[in-house]
């Protein structure tokens, strides 16, 4: 009886893990997020707030998405001015 009591809590503790998170296949790509503003200012909103619930993946797309609307798609190349700068 004394060796079945932890083999039971531990079946019963396995048993309550955490609440699926959505499958990567599920979510949307960096590309849709990136191309869709309205979309991703509320999904990054989400991820501030609730996290847990949201998943790292999701919020992770969601990261990269905004950073390449910010920086673009990185193949224009810095072009400095003609004229050196006059201080």
């Amino acid at each position: 009886m004394r060796r079945s009591v932890p083999f039971l809590l531990a079946v019963v503790l396995t048993g309550c893990g955490p609440s699926e998170t959505p499958q990567t296949n599920d979510l949307p790509t960096v590309d849709a997020l990136a191309s869709d503003p309205a979309r991703l200012k509320e999904l990054r909103q989400q991820c501030k707030l609730e996290r847990a619930r949201l998943g790292d993946a999701l919020c992770n797309r969601v990261a990269e998405a905004t950073r390449k609307r910010f920086y673009g798609d990185g193949k224009v190349p810095y072009t400095p001015p003609e004229e050196p700068p006059k201080f």
